[in-house]
């Protein structure tokens, strides 16, 4: 196999982010994801035969669904298939190892991205400690200590948004005008190429959880998480959503044979650890260590960042603590209005990015593009695309 240079993901689609128990509540992961999958390959006019390698962001299912998908969406016998579980980060992990294989000239074409299907996914149960304890139900993100010794998610955010003074009112502002923003994007059709629409519906063309008319009584009618005094809530945090999202991921030959589409690359990725009661605060982390890695880059170049945030009080701390314009972070909303689709969340980011800098050129042409976010354990991601 002829050695490359570089990568191109020439095609991104997702479906709709749906309410656990909602849109996609009798989807299995294969029937949410085979058809976001045939989508991406139509769009690019490469055959399913084509395709090298599935690579899938799961954490939840167990095995290696990724196979399992593959096979459903029609990908050859021979294609490999590998799952990747960094909880949270899992779809943009598989998406950064794809661009990293194909650029090494082991495979010319790859399928990569996320899928959670936490309606139909199965139960978790724990052994008990012996004779006398009834089995318990393992959460969809199980914890990596005692569960006396690690915060929830949300009590992370929550100790971050005290440690930074960051009010509940500055908060919930941030959620609606994130809510503002989603509400913009459907009106200017900016998720039309998109979103695949598993059936003609309405409903399967917009994310279940982004309402419109959301008003500041919305957010302040919400009972905090963690009473009395808490400052998250329901309103101005991200709740856990099915959904799946997948790139296409082209050698610079196969690109050349495409007609050189309009593409973007990957430039740099990092990963960075934090203390487990900082996990809100490792996407920040992340992004510092990208911009130490890229020497002599200026950050002000970047033009847009998409951020799947677990909570408003997250967003506004990596805002304030990276220096960055509001209107830079998640231009068509964030996770806080679309829901978090656990692994298949950093695939969507990658999805948004490409939206933003290959289908709407016609805004102006971005150039450089960042999509990061956080893991349970205090995990970060960070990863700068350039289109090309």
């Amino acid at each position: 196999m002829q050695r490359t240079s570089s990568s191109y993901i020439v095609a991104a689609r997702r479906t709709a982010l749906g309410r656990i128990g909602g849109l996609h509540r009798n989807r299995r992961i294969d029937a949410l994801t085979a058809p976001v999958i045939e989508a991406a390959l139509d769009d690019c006019g490469l055959a399913p035969a084509r395709v090298d390698e599935l690579i899938l962001g799961n954490a939840t299912q167990g095995g290696n669904p990724a196979r399992l998908v593959a096979l459903s969406a029609g990908l050859s016998e021979t294609a490999a298939a590998c799952t990747i579980d960094r909880q949270c980060a899992s779809g943009l992990d598989a998406v950064l190892t794809a661009c990293r294989i194909v650029s090494d000239g082991e495979a010319d074409v790859i399928v990569a991205g996320g899928a959670e299907s936490l309606s139909t996914a199965p139960w978790r149960i724990a052994k008990p400690k012996s004779l006398y304890h009834l089995p318990r139900f393992i959460g969809v993100e199980p914890s990596l200590m005692d569960e006396t010794e690690e915060p929830h998610l949300f009590e992370a955010s929550e100790q971050l948004s005290q440690r930074l003074n960051i009010a509940r009112e500055q908060q919930d502002a941030w959620a609606l005008k994130s809510h503002l923003k989603a509400e913009a994007g459907r009106e200017n059709r900016k998720f039309v190429g998109e979103i695949v629409p598993l059936r003609t519906t309405p409903e399967e063309a917009k994310d279940q959880s982004a309402a419109a008319g959301a008003s500041p009584e919305d957010f302040s009618s919400e009972p905090p998480w963690l009473p009395p005094e808490g400052r998250l809530t329901p309103a101005n945090t991200s709740a856990m959503h099915d959904g799946a999202a997948m790139m296409v991921v082209v050698s610079e030959k196969v690109w050349e044979e495409l007609g050189r589409p309009p593409a973007i690359r990957l430039v740099a990725s990092v990963t960075r650890g934090v203390a487990a009661d900082n996990e809100a605060g490792a996407p920040m982390e992340a992004m510092q260590k990208l911009y130490d890695r890229l020497d002599g880059f200026n950050p002000k170049d970047i033009g847009l960042v998409e951020l799947s945030e677990t909570s408003a009080a997250q967003a506004i701390a990596f805002s304030t603590s990276l220096g960055l314009e509001d209107d830079l972070i998640n231009p068509d909303g964030g996770a806080v209005v679309r829901g978090h689709p656990l692994a298949a969340a950093g695939a969507v980011l990658v999805v948004r990015l490409f939206s933003r800098m290959v289908r709407q050129r016609g805004d102006g042409k971005l150039r450089y593009g960042v999509a990061t976010l956080g893991a349970i354990g205090g995990i970060g991601v960070a990863a700068l695309f350039e289109s090309v």
